[in-house]
């Protein structure tokens, strides 16, 4: 696959697409040598990784740190998960990117135009990566909140659906309760 004003063949490299000058219409993540680009994220989208990355920061204990929108290696390229809890200690001496065995909760927001990636395929990447919580965002209709832990065989994620009205009431990998209903007020 080719990106615009990039012409080229073949199966692109993490170092070429970090290469890459900044792409303020897109996010450019790397699939199996493919890009994929999606649209950068609406206002909604934004106000709630804004308020879910806060409610988490202020959840954390020091052994965890919260970051938006950073660099993934994954075994089958780079994913731009919208927030990450990752170790601390690997954050600070972290240049552009972070390795999955860093990251402890991957989360995306969903959004229309990647619904289908973030419920189909991110799932499998980032279990394959052995990240041990793959949580995802719905806010239409309304804010749902999907909680997965890695099986104890690594093959996937065990979800659980947290409702609006309802509460995380989480304990792993810290304790943290947030009604998902909070993230789009």
């Amino acid at each position: 696959m080719s990106r615009p004003g990039h012409p080229r063949t073949g199966p692109w490299t993490v170092d070429e697409v970090l290469d890459l000058p900044e792409d303020t219409h897109h996010r450019v993540e790397l699939l199996g040598g493919a890009l994929l680009l999606s649209p950068r994220e609406s206002v909604p989208h934004q106000r709630a990784a804004t308020r879910f990355a806060a409610s988490l920061s202020a959840a954390a204990p020091a052994p965890f740190e919260v970051l938006e929108a950073v660099n993934v290696l994954v075994p089958d390229g780079l994913l731009i998960p919208d927030l990450v809890i990752a170790d601390a200690a690997a954050t600070a001496g972290a240049g552009a990117t972070l390795h999955a065995d860093d990251v402890v909760v991957a989360v995306e927001i969903a959004s229309p135009s990647t619904r289908v990636i973030d419920r189909r395929t991110k799932p499998g990447l980032y279990a394959a990566a052995g990240i041990p919580h793959y949580w995802r965002l719905d806010l239409d209709p309304a804010p749902r909140l999907h909680l997965g832990r890695l099986a104890p065989d690594g093959s996937g994620y065990l979800d659980r659906t947290v409702q609006p009205g309802e509460s995380t009431a989480l304990t792993e990998p810290f304790p943290f309760d947030l009604d998902p209903a909070a993230l789009r007020r």
